[in-house]
């Protein structure tokens, strides 16, 4: 069954899968994914560069799996997959590449992020219990033992 802490796995594995493949082989990447040959000539550094950022927003994600507190850290992730999507929007604003590229990249470009935002966003008793801890160590620290320099 696909409850929200499956999900948060399934989508850990396709974010860190694309994010090994653009790293391992970043000319295989390039050339199988649809349209992005359209968008330029490849740079395999850059490949990398977003393989990288894929491969941690994907490390996120099973952290958060395991980790309810890891949430600040999943959000972080599904900021950058959002922010490439305006970047795709952008592009289409500006001109350089065609209103329907945007429907081709719908599932992996635009839905992901809704979905990764949605499984990010903490419930209301983990966003409760981590102000919880913040107070605390306030209280923790206005309380404590002063340190003499």
């Amino acid at each position: 069954m696909l409850n929200r802490r499956n999900a948060r796995l399934l989508l850990a594995l396709i974010l860190a899968g694309n994010g090994i493949a653009m790293l391992a082989m970043p000319q295989a990447w390039y050339s199988m994914m649809p349209g992005v040959a359209h968008t330029g000539p490849l740079n395999p550094h850059f490949v990398r560069d977003v393989g990288a950022a894929y491969l941690i927003a994907g490390g996120a994600f099973a952290w958060l799996r395991s980790r309810p507190e890891a949430w600040p850290a999943a959000l972080t992730g599904g900021a950058f997959l959002s922010l490439h999507a305006l970047i795709h929007v952008g592009e289409m604003f500006a001109g350089s590449i065609d209103p329907h590229h945007l429907l081709r990249d719908l599932p992996g470009v635009f839905l992901i992020p809704v979905f990764a935002l949605w499984l990010a966003w903490p419930g209301r008793r983990i966003r409760n219990i981590h102000s919880h801890k913040e107070i605390y160590h306030a209280q923790v620290d206005r309380t404590g033992p002063t340190r003499q320099v």
